[in-house]
């Protein structure tokens, strides 16, 4: 893989951001965005636990999905509270994702800012919140609504892999799905990556950017970006989406959600070992087609 470090700034001009990065789907790096929000001091793992601590939440392992696994399926069922206590404790591999904690503790809402002044669109009644324990993984994708990302990093370090929507075939992108068929797991060691760069050549041509997100980074990913992302230590982020501003980028997510994904789920349940030797097919010769244009 071709890496190269993100643009990374204290802070930025609306104007600024729009021209070098909204308008060219660049991704960057904000370091000080976060840090006027009450939630820069306020939120950590008492606060939360305090706040919502009982309430039941799926959470999930470092295990890829298969072509026959449910999508977004939990892999057990806890207390938020029992979920905190569990990764404190130090290594533990088992994140959550999607938790809208604001629909339970909608005071929470007020420790933080809209950043309406950098673009618009933003969908205010869906802030996600991500946790992970040291060591947990989540795996390759791109977000299928195809929306703006805004995602800041609340305690502990993360490390991100990222790489545009078009390269998508060099990424090994399965069919029909928002995930890639390649394992990235500690891609920046050596000595423990799970990537196959035998099994899959084209990655070497992929062209895409490393860093790691510390307290209090904001990380703009434009829309339809490829993410891997690891937790170096136990921590939680909060992802703010803007809808896509291209009208051809609302209706591939629309696309995405009521067309793709349910074709998806058909197929795995009606013809489950056809369609995924179907893909495997696909998979290899779109990736095939992408060396021959990297080497010509």
């Amino acid at each position: 893989m071709r890496l190269k470090s993100i643009d990374t700034v204290a802070s930025i001009s609306p104007e600024d951001f729009k021209k070098y990065f909204y308008n060219t789907r660049t991704p960057l790096v904000i370091k000080d965005l976060a840090k006027s929000w009450p939630a820069y001091q306020k939120w950590n793992w008492d606060y939360f636990k305090e706040k919502v601590g009982q309430k039941e939440v799926g959470i999930y392992n470092n295990i890829k999905s298969d072509a026959y696994t449910p999508i977004n399926k939990a892999d057990d069922y806890v207390k938020f509270g029992e979920y905190i206590d569990m990764i404190r404790k130090g290594p533990a591999e088992w994140r959550i994702f999607l938790f809208n904690i604001f629909s339970h503790a909608p005071e929470l809402a007020r420790d933080f800012n809209w950043p309406t002044h950098l673009m618009k669109g933003f969908v205010k009644r869906a802030p996600m919140l991500f946790t992970g324990g040291q060591g947990a993984v989540t795996h390759m994708h791109f977000d299928i609504d195809l929306s703006h990302i805004v995602h800041t990093q609340f305690i502990g370090r993360k490390r991100v892999l990222l790489f545009p929507y078009e390269q998508q075939h060099l990424l090994y992108r399965k069919p029909f799905e928002v995930l890639s068929l390649a394992d990235y797991s500690h891609y920046y060691d050596p000595e423990k990556s799970k990537l196959d760069f035998q099994k899959f050549p084209a990655l070497q041509y992929a062209e895409g950017y490393d860093l790691t997100l510390e307290h209090g980074d904001t990380l703009f990913m434009p829309a339809g970006y490829w993410h891997h992302m690891e937790y170096l230590d136990s921590g939680f982020a909060m992802s703010l989406r803007a809808l896509n501003n291209a009208f051809s980028g609302k209706l591939k997510g629309v696309w995405n959600i009521v067309g793709m994904r349910n074709i998806d789920t058909l197929m795995k349940k009606i013809r489950p070992h056809q369609w995924y030797d179907w893909k495997q097919k696909q998979i290899f010769e779109q990736s095939e087609k992408e060396i021959l244009t990297k080497v010509s």
